[in-house]
């Protein structure tokens, strides 16, 4: 019987691998509370057909890896138009969209959440790389991408 991974994160490069064979970009893949998630996405939008032909894929692989201890439910969709962003490359994807970012204020070390326009994802020579948001109509500033603890776009209609 082959070795049961350990986490997820051990399965992301099949998992991505299936989801480009499939024309789709993994965004994300999580396990919590017994469920793993798979996140899709692609330019034109992700189908059903591609939920379900990526679920078919990835399910296969499961089995093959005998994964899981115990009982998991898998979930594979599309990360939705107020999707979390979670790659470096997400900042700079999603410029110009508003976002509800969370992350801890370097200057007072307290959580603080905010809702402004993404500005991208400035990546200084040297030090940490920033996100840059902007507030109304003032000047951009920057949160070192290491202290932001989630970020996700708004809806806007």
């Amino acid at each position: 019987m082959p070795a049961t991974p350990g986490r997820i994160e051990e399965l992301t490069p099949e998992i991505e691998q299936i989801a480009a064979a499939a024309g789709c970009e993994l965004v994300h893949a999580e396990l919590k509370g017994g469920v793993l998630r798979v996140f899709i996405d692609k330019p034109e939008g992700v189908t059903l057909a591609d939920c379900e032909h990526v679920s078919r894929q990835v399910s296969a692989l499961l089995d093959v890896l005998d994964f899981g201890a115990s009982r998991y439910v898998l979930e594979v969709s599309s990360p939705g138009l107020d999707r979390q962003l979670y790659k470096p490359g997400d900042y700079d994807r999603f410029a110009g969209r508003l976002a509800r970012v969370t992350f801890e204020d370097p200057a007072t070390g307290r959580k603080k959440t905010v809702v402004a326009r993404l500005r991208g994802l400035r990546r200084p020579e040297q030090g940490d790389a920033e996100v840059l948001l902007e507030e109304g109509s003032g000047e951009p500033w920057g949160v070192p991408l290491k202290n932001v603890k989630t970020a996700r776009l708004e809806i806007e209609l």
